[in-house]
């Protein structure tokens, strides 16, 4: 064990790992992803869209991930601080991850591409910080 803790020194961080480990475009890409197989989904074969509906279930799950990743590892009480809606809009947008896992209507990936968008604002306000 004290050769393990040769290699690894305390580091102040106010997350996880010292900042530019995180970023919202994880999940956003995974949106983009969700929101491309609702806009092509009506236009495939029976086969692909069963194929389609799987990728998007995986993308789905992807996204809350890197969102939960963010909420729970990044963002700290100073932040809700600030941003008091914070919570909301992660709780907001993980129901709506499992909400476009329901649906094929690319309504619902844009909205989830706009709620990660709000997200992302306040992420890169509080780096500015």
């Amino acid at each position: 064990m004290s050769l393990f803790r040769n290699f690894i020194k305390p580091v102040y961080a106010h997350c996880d790992l010292p900042c530019g480990v995180y970023d919202p475009a994880q999940a956003k890409i995974e949106a983009q992803s969700i929101k491309a197989i609702q806009e092509k989904y009506d236009g495939l074969d029976d086969v692909n869209k069963t194929r389609a509906l799987i990728i998007k279930e995986e993308r789905a799950e992807l996204a809350k991930h890197h969102l939960w990743v963010l909420w729970s590892d990044y963002f700290k009480p100073e932040h809700i601080e600030k941003y008091p809606d914070l919570h909301d809009k992660f709780w907001q947008a993980t129901k709506q991850v499992s909400q476009c896992k329901h649906s094929t209507n690319p309504e619902d990936g844009q909205k989830l591409l706009d709620q990660i968008d709000e997200i992302a604002k306040i992420f890169w306000e509080t780096k500015k910080a």
